[in-house]
């Protein structure tokens, strides 16, 4: 099959619709080809992934911004062999011939998703295994665990804000802010996270007239960032990334924790939002998370599949003359990886309503040697952010009719605009200062396993009401080691005025030592 884009970039031929034809509004533009931008991709996305199925089968010439021709996968498999094989298909676009020739100026609406950088992104190679590495190597000392606490408590703060009020827009008051908190902690710029830099991060994606002022905005947080850090090391990513023995210059750092944030925020913002729409609209939904038949982290890898944070990636550009898909590709052509229609493709997914729970195939991360590397810190956010949320206020409840809501979309996913909900109102509650997530926990050797209800010790000067001292037993383990526990007696009465009384019940202080055994024997085992 020969390539649609026999024309030169820029000078289209073939049929163009009229002013007046209704074609206009479908989306058609020069050549016969179909827009990838515009208010039908943005509307009806699946629709048009379906058109282009029909019409082309796994792989279809699309046009993006200013109708130039690029490529969209559709195709699982197609996607898959794409984003493995970077010997054919490569991430430097620096080999798009639209911007060889200048069809594709440098303030083009996606200048900055294409736009060159030196980070691994848009390397291949020996400069990707070392830029690549480096944010490995860095992701690899995040302490997950202090994550989720860091997360646990941003989101009973976020919650905190609004739950006196009855009614939230969890879009903005929620999925929006809670992934740019914990990504502003975790590369250790928390005083940098405001309004403006969530406005700027959702902004500098879509395409539009400020996209370039609002990359301009986050860059320069970041590269003040850097500048600090090698000042003043700390414990944290822009530290751990200005240290790593790859050897980073300062641009290097800056580019690549602005892909980190940008990625990361962007992702986990449309995920979290996109669970919740989930759990509100869908009763079947919420009554298997809620029943106890689907936990968090499945309701958030089943809406991966459904409706993936990102729902295509640009791009790819071809090394050289090649064919995938059937299509005849030539060198210097934009691919564009189609992660939401590869989720859909029939050949993978012959049934869209059969639940996907626990399998990872999707393609909401990319694939090959470019999938995304803070995958587990997005999911983590998701799970522990919908969690916390969904306890603090079960009774969540749609506010408007789900015909109501609204998407806006560009070239990499849709968003929602609103997601307003109702609930019981409620008191606040404290949130605590969690350890630094950068710390690793140091793991313990010897262990004490104590009662988790204690009392409150007891005051000087009160040697009367004094409890007794705590009894230490020994328990032995399976392979011969032998663990000190210590069990505080809870039968013994409180002294008067303890603050205690009243809460615990006496009837725990019998039973207490025997559901410790059994507590210790089943951690000992593994369950």
């Amino acid at each position: 099959m020969t390539s649609p884009f026999h024309y030169e970039p820029g000078a289209a031929q073939g049929p163009v619709p009229p002013p007046e034809c209704p074609a206009h509004g479908l989306g058609i533009g020069p050549g016969g080809l179909r827009r990838f931008y515009g208010p039908e991709a943005e509307r009806d996305p699946h629709g048009l992934y379906d058109k282009l199925r029909a019409e082309h089968g796994t792989v279809a010439p699309v046009l993006l911004h200013g109708d130039v021709p690029a490529w969209l996968v559709l195709g699982h498999s197609e996607n898959l062999h794409m984003t493995r094989t970077p010997s054919q298909f490569s991430r430097d676009s620096r080999r798009w011939r639209a911007l060889q020739d200048g069809t594709v100026a440098p303030d083009h609406p996606l200048a900055p998703i294409f736009t060159w950088q030196p980070i691994c992104v848009f390397a291949d190679g020996a400069t990707h295994e070392r830029q690549r590495g480096a944010v490995t190597d860095s992701m690899a000392r995040i302490d997950h665990r202090g994550v989720r606490r860091h997360v646990n408590r941003y989101s009973n703060r976020l919650v905190n804000e609004f739950c006196q009020n009855g009614r939230v827009d969890l879009v903005s008051r929620f999925a929006e802010r809670l992934p740019m908190m914990v990504m502003c902690a975790i590369l250790g710029m928390p005083e940098e996270y405001n309004d403006r830099m969530v406005q700027a991060a959702r902004d500098m994606t879509r395409g539009t007239a400020t996209a370039v002022a609002s990359n301009a905005y986050v860059l320069d947080a970041l590269t003040r960032l850097v500048q600090r850090r090698r000042r003043e090391p700390a414990d944290d990513f822009a530290t751990w990334l200005v240290e790593h023995p790859a050897g980073m210059n300062d641009q290097e750092v800056s580019e690549h924790l602005r892909l980190i944030l940008i990625a990361s925020y962007e992702a986990t913002a449309n995920l979290i939002a996109n669970v919740l729409r989930m759990v509100l609209t869908d009763p079947r939904f919420r009554a298997r998370l809620s029943g106890g038949h689907m936990t968090v982290p499945e309701a958030v890898e089943q809406t991966l599949w459904d409706e993936p944070p990102f729902t295509a990636v640009f791009g790819r550009w071809a090394v050289g003359d090649t064919e995938l898909g059937g299509k005849q590709i030539k060198a210097g052509d934009a691919l564009i990886v189609g992660i939401a229609p590869g989720n859909t493709d029939p050949m993978v997914r012959p049934d869209l309503g059969a639940d996907m729970e626990g399998n990872r195939a999707h393609l909401a991360f990319s694939g090959g040697p470019h999938e995304c590397p803070g995958q587990d810190i997005g999911r983590a956010i998701a799970d522990v952010g919908v969690d916390a949320l969904l306890m603090r206020l079960p009774d969540l409840e749609l506010a408007v009719e789900e015909s109501e809501l609204s998407w806006v979309g560009n070239i990499m996913g849709r968003h929602l605009v609103e997601l307003p909900a109702d609930f019981a109102a409620r008191a606040p509650q404290d949130d605590k200062e969690p350890p630094s997530m950068g710390r690793p926990n140091v793991p313990r050797q010897d262990w004490e396993v104590q009662s988790t209800a204690r009392h409150t010790a007891p005051t000087p000067g009160r040697a009367s009401g004094q409890a007794p001292a705590p009894a230490a037993t020994s328990v032995t383990g399976a392979a011969g080691a032998t663990y000190t526990v210590t069990v505080t007696d809870q039968s013994a009465p409180a002294p008067a005025g303890n603050s205690a009384v009243g809460r615990i019940p006496q009837q725990r202080g019998t039973s207490a030592p025997a559901r410790l055994w059994r507590t210790v024997s089943r951690w000992w085992s593994g369950n």
